[in-house]
């Protein structure tokens, strides 16, 4: 079954707000560890600059594993 490029986009976007989340609070431990003493709101902010590359990355590469295998099927 072919994926839409649409739900390609709520897959990845679903993705992306599921790893922003566990970033948050992944930072919030680690960077403590490392000396490094942030608020949630810089926490949020750091977060929020990954979000267009995660959500980029992860819509490009479904569509091209998509489009590998629709050549595979012909």
């Amino acid at each position: 079954m072919k994926q839409s490029r649409a739900m390609s986009l709520v897959e990845a976007a679903t993705n992306v707000v599921v790893g922003y989340v566990l970033a948050i609070a992944t930072q919030s431990v680690v960077f403590p560890w490392f000396g490094i003493e942030t608020g949630l709101a810089e926490h949020l902010t750091i977060g929020l600059a990954f979000v267009g590359v995660s959500l980029a990355r992860g819509y490009l590469l479904r569509r091209l594993f998509e489009a590998i295998r629709i050549r595979g099927a012909q």
